[in-house]
């Protein structure tokens, strides 16, 4: 099967767990029985949202969930179900180096929730710990090559954490690193894994903050006859006015067919849930109002682009 996905995609993300507990609870695994139902119950309200959002006319091949099966099976299940796209994430939550949550049985638990994408989070500088960066590859080859076989779709979500001396050379200043190094060291890192035969139909791709940049990613992640693989935007856990920024800045690029945005969507919204400043009905309402919000950003600046 050829790589590739070039429908419209808009993801909510909420597949967070160790940082998520954390946060959102202060807690540290292992979590009691209650623990584990309080978070599963806060990830069930985030869904909530979304089904909120998506049963206001958007239509359910491009609307989906990214979430966890540590707490979101149901939800997985549910989702699959009713007919929105569902991507599973199977990395280990919490580890800088990429390594598969549940070991060689990986493919096992993919086949049992039967995601429409399998999602792994990797942290790829290209020029950092070689060694490293070897080790994952060939973690990452076995997933693409058991995706290809089994006919289903890899979404890779790529972060590039700069390295010390790649943050002096900006003299530390992280908007200066995001918009003069990390989107050629994206695209080193896109170059390297596509080499060591990594094969994502999608990519999920930090927010750039000009198009020229934009369109560089999707020619690496088109080339050598990749046509139809695509791109689309994460949140990184940025403000409003961030996020709807990279949207406006990506939508009109072809090749980028979406956004998977999380903790921008939902964090505030559960958090108050979850210390009681907010009733249930009232988070899964701004949730859904904001989610709908970045469908709505990224659709009219996608229109806006002008006729080839």
């Amino acid at each position: 099967m050829q790589p590739g996905y070039d429908q419209a995609l808009y993801l909510l993300p909420f597949d967070h767990r160790n940082s998520y507990v954390k946060s959102m609870f202060n807690l540290k695994p292992p979590l009691t029985a209650a623990q584990q139902a309080q978070v599963e119950d806060s990830k069930k309200l985030i869904y909530e949202g979304f089904l909120q959002a998506a049963g206001g006319g958007l239509a359910k091949e491009k609307a989906g969930v990214l979430v966890d099966e540590e707490f979101g099976a149901a939800i997985l299940r549910d989702a699959r179900q009713r007919g929105y796209v569902t991507a599973m994430s199977v990395e280990r939550s919490g580890s800088d180096e990429f390594h598969f949550e549940y070991g060689d049985d990986y493919a096992d638990h993919i086949e049992e929730f039967d995601p429409a994408f399998a999602k792994v989070l990797v942290r790829y500088n290209p020029q950092d710990d070689d060694a490293m960066n070897q080790r994952q590859a060939g973690r990452l080859r076995a997933l693409s090559e058991y995706c290809r076989g089994a006919g289903r779709r890899l979404m890779f979500e790529l972060l590039v954490p700069a390295t010390e001396a790649q943050m002096a050379s900006v003299n530390g200043d992280k908007e200066a690193y995001d918009l003069r190094l990390r989107p050629t060291l994206m695209i080193e890192a896109m170059r390297a894994l596509q080499e060591a035969g990594v094969e994502p139909d999608v990519w999920k791709i930090e927010g750039l903050d000009r198009r020229e940049d934009c369109e560089r990613v999707v020619r690496q992640a088109r080339r050598g006859g990749r046509d139809r693989v695509s791109c689309i935007v994460l949140g990184r856990g940025a403000d409003d006015d961030k996020v709807r920024a990279w949207l406006e800045t990506a939508a009109p690029v072809p090749g980028f067919i979406g956004f998977a945005v999380g903790r921008t969507s939902f964090f505030s919204a559960v958090a108050d849930y979850v210390s009681g400043k907010s009733s249930r009905e009232d988070a899964a309402r701004r949730i859904a109002t904001q989610y709908a919000a970045w469908v709505d950003i990224f659709e009219r600046a996608r229109d806006a682009r002008p006729a080839a």
